[in-house]
């Protein structure tokens, strides 16, 4: 068996936690302090695992989109139906996040939003199950 996790690192990584389960509701599950703050971190919503490893300090960069909005790279969660999306859409907004892709349907059936969080992260949202067989699109 093989399940993937993501996982983050995030220059503000306490700031990153409140955010993530404010903006999207993910549960802390696991924490571990060192003296400089988190340095690691596991977080669930739904079926859904993450790992956040803390405070990436002086220096650290990851790749970001070359436009507002340009597609760059990020995580994609899996949700119920197009309510679950809107919700999650209205939810992170007023936390803060910024809208990439508004709530929409896409020409091959998704219907899927985008954000970025306040670290850059992309966050997609959407109802389109990947790995499973698309059948006609």
């Amino acid at each position: 068996m093989i399940t993937l996790h993501p996982y983050f690192s995030y220059v503000a990584a306490e700031e990153a936690l409140t955010w993530l389960a404010e903006a999207f509701g993910f549960e802390t599950t696991m924490r571990w302090d060192d003296d400089t703050g988190v340095a690691h971190a596991e977080l669930r919503l739904g079926d859904a695992a993450i790992i956040v490893f803390g405070d990436a300090g002086q220096g650290y960069d990851r790749v970001h989109p070359k436009a507002d909005d340009a597609a760059g790279h990020g995580t994609y969660l899996t949700v119920a139906d197009d309510a679950a999306v809107d919700a999650v859409w209205a939810r992170a907004i007023a936390a803060g996040a910024v809208p990439v892709w508004k709530p929409e349907s896409t020409e091959w059936g998704n219907y899927r939003c985008r954000v970025r969080d306040p670290e850059g992260y992309e966050w997609t949202f959407g109802t389109h199950k990947p790995g499973e067989p698309a059948g006609d699109w």
